[in-house]
């Protein structure tokens, strides 16, 4: 199973270059980060995890310029976003990022997007809550547009595209209803989720990864209902804190792929981790 990590990034932890050659080296598939723009002071949405919201959720660094200095000293390691909030990106610039970072590191990005959690945040980027699903989906098929081998022009509910010339593109080449790159979406198993993947994604980022015997005969019902290839849908478990068992059980659920979580710490502490993890590589 190829082991990838998450971290949030911060201007106080080990940074991203460091990190990244450091996972390279050690063997690790690939390097996720998250997305907070800012984290309004205040705020009623409650941390999905409980308690008080940690620190480094207000200390983010963007993933993309992060991921943009991890290719530049990487050469097979994989990048991803875990999770890209697309309802808060304009598409058409966000599409132009996605694109670049794909093709400045010879197609390595994973588009791991998501939803979000903290209403306020989203409502200072003018996303009406109750509609953020949909809007995501919408700016998605606005970027796929951008993207097509040739112009094409995109008219949606939330916004519009005229035929363009857009480059570079993405690596990877269509696959079914997907244009673009590797994409993942995040979220907590449901109709709705399973069926904007089946729609419009390669496959699911279940966070912490649980629950998967029951949810995944779910999804590739509904993913094939979708007309999609069943051998096509990807599971990645996100987020999880790796045992052998947990591994093993990923593995007997057809699961080729896990990030685990990293503590947003400095170089010490992330690299002892490292070495701990060793034994799952």
């Amino acid at each position: 199973m190829r082991l990838a990590v998450t971290i949030f990034l911060t201007d106080e932890t080990i940074t991203p270059t460091r990190l990244a050659r450091e996972l390279e080296q050690r063997g690790f598939a690939g390097l996720y980060l998250p997305e907070h723009t800012h984290i309004p002071v205040e705020r009623t949405s409650p941390y999905p995890a409980g308690g008080e919201l940690p620190p480094e959720y207000g200390r983010t660094l963007d993933p993309f310029v992060a991921l943009g200095q991890a290719a530049a000293v990487t050469e097979r390691l994989a990048l991803g976003t875990g999770i890209t909030l697309v309802a808060q990106h304009d598409p058409i610039d966000l599409a132009k990022q996605v694109a670049t970072l794909d093709h400045l590191s010879a197609g390595r990005l994973t588009l791991g997007i998501g939803y979000g959690w903290n209403v306020e945040e989203a409502a200072d980027h003018g996303v009406e809550w109750r509609t953020r699903r949909e809007l995501t989906r919408d700016r998605m098929a606005l970027m796929r547009a951008l993207w097509a081998d040739e112009p094409t022009a995109y008219e949606g509910e939330f916004g519009s595209v005229r035929a363009s010339t857009a480059y570079p593109k993405p690596v990877q080449k269509p696959r079914g209803p997907v244009v673009g790159p590797r994409t993942l979406i995040g979220g907590a198993a449901g109709p709705k989720l399973f069926a904007h993947i089946s729609e419009y994604a390669d496959g699911w980022l279940p966070i912490g990864g649980r629950g998967l015997s029951e949810s995944l005969p779910v999804l590739r019902s509904v993913w094939a209902d979708a007309g999609r290839d069943p051998a096509a849908l990807q599971i990645v478990p996100y987020a999880v804190q790796p045992t052998p068992g947990k591994l093993a059980h990923y593995a007997e659920l057809g699961i080729e792929e896990a990030v685990v979580q990293l503590p947003p710490a400095g170089e010490a502490k992330v690299l002892g981790l490292l070495d701990g993890y060793a034994e799952y590589l």
